[in-house]
């Protein structure tokens, strides 16, 4: 094994026999031993920043990345940081004629903005930061990173909302709680408690009651992370985990954290122009459609990518030591566009893309082994992973007006709007709209607001336009909304001054679609020496799909198994595993009253080291009701109830004088 030749540090430059890149904290009980000296898998702190040295012959090998989108940026991101691979031997090739992928944003005030979605974050995305705590902020002075800007965005303006649900054209629905019965509540912590493996196939649908889907945690939960009643349990299960520390803000939307800017502007252009600067080659216009390998038994070595270049049918040949990253499917692919007059119209097939489609990479190598997946589970059914957006560019009107009523600060003023998406529940389209800190773009004029909307049913009329959403021009839709709004009387008026820009999805929720195991590629597939896959349909352990965090994730897997950097990717944040999360979660699920055995842990903990991990008492007599609680656990009736208060009022009593 090649060593170091630093002197003093006899230290092997690759990872020892066993080592592993992407560890799985659910996978087995983890602890100290003199077998097991690494941290735990899912710890994130400054020990897990740690740089390798580089691999031998680094210098020489090169990287073909397909898909400039995060994934992709963030692999050359980890070529560079952690592999030591020399910026200009990396080389980015993208279909599209920008980076970005999914991450967009574009337009200007006259024509109109357009954003196809945005991002909704927590502090915990772990690899996100990790990586831009490192690229240099645009608007700050030379020396701070995107992560102090975003930091001092979001420290100064705390998120929330004021409105998240709504109804009866204009009312603000009661959203102070979760709205789940005892019942409902159960169904989600007997998901929480059911192994991953027992749920391929499965879809939302098939397992909550119909009365946990019309509930108030159901409407906030769907449109806050577009799920739909008939895609994969198992995901919803995943988000359950990831966001389980979130459980509390859900609500009203205070456990997120969002960007200055959009999407693009607050992330792609930073971490692409660090790219650019160091030297990283950016090819556009490049489709690659298939990969030629050559085979040593069970073993697969990419050799040539096939390609369509400007037009053009060509192929790009890989080294024997170079390695290529390229990304599986595209929820973005075959957006079709529309405006205030025209509905958008789809041109791609509802069972398949078509052989022109960025998913035709995937398809063909799935074509030639089990390993790499069975994409036409997630392309296969169109209407089921479709939904619209349209962007709204705003000058004053009605619909500000009436915005103003329902923001947390005033829109015009740099903080906080709406905190999130406002959802109207009474829709036959499920509408949501949202209006994020503005200016939404930088060059964006002082008199003029970005918000946007988007809707998850595709197949139901409006309720005030009778029309599915797709058929629908920008000014229906904006007629949709100004009736929900409560100002359908106002709609000339507001088509006026607003601008809307459509785009309608076919895949945006593809992800999402229900799924086995062996249905999604590895990062890296059994066999793979040189590729590795990215995005939102490879597997992974326990993350999600549909986030930023995902996306780089996937991308530092496959940098650091490829390479066999001596450094493991953490597994998700461990915030499912705190106690004081699982708390505060059950008493979210309870609709804010104490869930069963909160007022015994009270009576044990009161007064000692360990009360603060409960949340306040609501009835301000925290003790006071422990009996009551026990005889609804173990019945009236008999003296086990005050022997069991009598044994937690000496146990607390007991542990109070030792510690004196």
């Amino acid at each position: 094994m090649p060593q170091s030749p630093i002197p003093g540090f006899d230290i092997p430059r690759t990872a020892p026999d066993g080592f592993v890149h992407e560890p799985d904290a659910a996978g087995a009980f983890w602890e100290n031993s003199a077998a097991n000296t690494l941290p735990p898998p899912d710890m994130v702190a400054a020990y897990q920043r740690n740089r390798p040295l580089p691999t031998d012959g680094i210098d020489t090998r090169k990287a073909y990345i397909i898909g400039g989108g995060i994934a992709g940026l963030a692999a050359a991101y980890y070529l560079i940081r952690d592999a030591h691979m020399p910026p200009a031997n990396i080389m980015i090739l993208e279909n599209l004629d920008i980076e970005g992928g999914s991450l967009d944003g574009a337009g200007n005030a006259q024509d109109g903005y357009i954003i196809r979605g945005g991002r909704e974050m927590n502090w915990n995305y772990d690899n996100l930061w990790d990586m831009f705590q490192d690229v240099p902020a645009l608007e700050l002075p030379e020396g701070f990173s995107v992560l102090d800007e975003y930091r001092m965005v979001n420290d100064n303006d705390p998120n929330w909302s004021k409105a998240r649900l709504m109804h009866r054209q204009g009312e603000i629905r009661d959203f102070s709680t979760l709205g789940l019965t005892r019942a409902q509540q159960w169904e989600l912590i007997r998901l929480l408690l059911k192994r991953k493996e027992d749920l391929d196939d499965l879809t939302i649908e098939d397992y909550f009651s119909k009365g946990f889907l019309e509930s108030n945690f159901w409407f906030l939960w769907r449109s806050m992370f577009a799920f739909q009643n008939w895609q994969s349990l198992l995901e919803m299960k995943l988000y359950m985990h990831r966001f389980l520390d979130a459980l509390d803000g859900l609500h009203d939307m205070s456990a997120l954290i969002f960007p200055k800017y959009n999407q693009f502007d607050s992330f792609v252009r930073p971490l692409s122009k660090l790219l650019r600067d160091k030297g990283v080659q950016i090819r556009f216009d490049t489709q690659v459609r298939d990969m030629r390998m050559r085979l040593e038994g069970d073993r697969r070595t990419v050799t040539d990518l096939l390609c369509r270049i400007d037009g053009q049918e060509d192929s790009i040949a890989i080294g024997p030591r170079d390695l290529v990253f390229a990304l599986t499917g595209s929820i973005t692919e075959g957006t079709a566009y529309g405006d205030m007059d025209h509905a958008p119209v789809l041109e791609r097939g509802k069972a398949d893309p078509g052989p022109d489609s960025d998913w035709t990479l995937w398809k063909n190598l799935a074509a030639k082994s089990p390993v790499f997946g069975r994409p036409e589970k997630f392309y296969g059914d169109a209407d089921r992973s479709t939904w619209e957006s349209a962007t709204l560019t705003c000058k004053p009107s009605p619909l500000v007006d009436r915005l103003k009523q329902l923001s947390v600060n005033d829109p015009y003023s740099g903080r906080t709007v709406t905190g999130g998406v406002i959802t109207f529940t009474d829709s036959n389209w499920v509408m949501s709209f949202t209006c994020n800190r503005q200016p939404h773009f930088p060059d964006q004029p002082g008199d003029v607001l970005v918000l946007w909307v988007y809707a998850l049913l595709m197949d139901k009329d409006g309720n005030h336009v009778k029309k599915p959403m797709p058929a629908c021009t920008g000014r229906e839709i904006l007629a949709e909304l100004c009736y929900h709004l409560g100002i359908a009387d106002q709609i000339d008026a507001v088509a006026a001054n607003t601008r809307v820009r459509l785009a309608l999805m076919p895949y945006i929720t593809a992800e999402f679609m229900p799924r086995a195991a062996g249905d999604r590629p590895r990062i890296v597939p059994e066999g793979c020496t040189n590729l590795g896959l990215l995005g939102q349909f490879v597997e992974t352990n326990n993350d999600v799909v549909f986030t930023m965090e995902s996306s780089v994730r996937t991308a530092r897997v496959a940098v650091y198994t490829l390479l066999d950097i001596p450094k493991a990717v953490p597994d998700l944040s461990p915030t499912q595993y705190d106690i004081r999360n699982l708390l505060k979660a059950a008493r979210a699920l309870n609709n804010g009253e104490p869930f069963i055995g909160e007022r015994l842990l009270r009576r044990l903990l009161d007064r000692t080291y360990f009360a603060h991990i409960l949340p306040p008492a609501p009835d301000g007599a925290p003790l006071d009701r422990a009996e009551e609680e026990l005889h609804g656990l173990l019945g009236k009736g008999g003296d086990a109830i005050q022997r069991v208060g009598t044994w937690l009022s000496g146990f607390r009593e007991a542990l109070q004088r030792r510690g004196d």
